[in-house]
């Protein structure tokens, strides 16, 4: 139901007042994949979210020749494909990916180290090639480097993903937000992407911000990002000019609030895609 509110709420609509032309290329449909049985019985819709990983590899590859595709979802397992088919992108140009992942979770359990089974909770250790994946999930035609990683808002890490940190990924979590803002972590990981030529692909979670303004969604952990700072995020990343594909997930429509935070996150999208503030004018809801 996540891409039906995010259409509900006229993200097309209002991506073409900035006048960009819009194609809705409509929903994805699962590809049949026939994963086996995992030894962790804790791990839930392993065949189903396997499929859709390998739908959503071919569809993020082919709608990105020439195009700049949002993917709108839906949970964070989303990603798996999402990120692998930019991943599939950036190889056939010669470039390297990088990942600007805004969620209060890390998404880097295995397979095997998910206790809640939860696949929401894997899609960033399938796509650094972590152990375990093989026969489960399709195979990566690459993995992604941790170093091409960052990551802003994390609130809520298990032990398990924290030791995965460790491995060269770039963190900024809350705290490190509270001390020195979002300004100059997000411009030295721009300057990096900038300077390596690399295609940048955004991964926006409801559960980054705060829901106190998002409450749609189903894994809400208080002290996320308020409205401005992730305008801001927004607006450098436009500024930048180097953002190449966009993920929405984690929209619940049915612990939304009069649709607020889908409104919210169509926003962000517009100003993601160049909406000024001096651009905005006064609504009534």
């Amino acid at each position: 139901m996540g891409p039906s509110a995010y259409r509900a709420a006229g993200l097309a609509e209002s991506i073409r007042e900035l006048g960009i032309p819009v194609v809705d290329a409509g929903n994805v449909a699962p590809a049949p994949f026939a994963a086996p049985l995992h030894p962790n019985p804790a791990v839930r819709n392993l065949a189903e979210t396997a499929g859709w990983t390998r739908a959503l590899t071919e569809a993020a590859f082919r709608h990105s020749a020439g195009a700049l595709p949002i993917f709108l979802g839906g949970d964070h397992s989303l990603s798996a494909g999402t990120v692998a088919g930019m991943t599939r992108r950036a190889e056939a140009e010669g470039r390297p990916l990088f990942l600007l992942w805004l969620d209060a979770h890390a998404d880097l359990h295995t397979l095997d180290s998910t206790t809640s089974g939860n696949l929401h909770g894997v899609p960033l250790a399938y796509l650094t090639g972590r152990p375990g994946f093989t026969g489960y999930f399709p195979p990566l035609d690459a993995a992604l480097d941790p170093a091409c990683i960052c990551m802003f808002g994390l609130r809520s890490v298990d032990p398990a993903e924290r030791a995965a940190l460790g491995q060269g990924v770039r963190v900024h979590d809350m705290r490190d937000i509270d001390e020195n803002g979002v300004v100059a972590p997000l411009r030295s990981f721009l300057r990096e992407v900038a300077a390596a030529e690399g295609l940048l692909h955004v991964s926006l979670d409801v559960d980054f911000l705060d829901p106190g303004i998002a409450p749609g969604v189903g894994t809400t952990v208080p002290g996320g990002a308020t409205f401005r700072e992730a305008h801001l995020i927004m607006e450098l990343l436009h500024d930048s000019g180097l953002v190449r594909s966009l993920d929405l997930v984690e929209l619940n429509p049915f612990l939304d609030e009069r649709g607020r935070t889908a409104l919210l996150m169509v926003d962000l999208a517009d100003s993601l895609l160049g909406r000024r503030i001096l651009d905005r004018p006064t609504r009534s809801f």
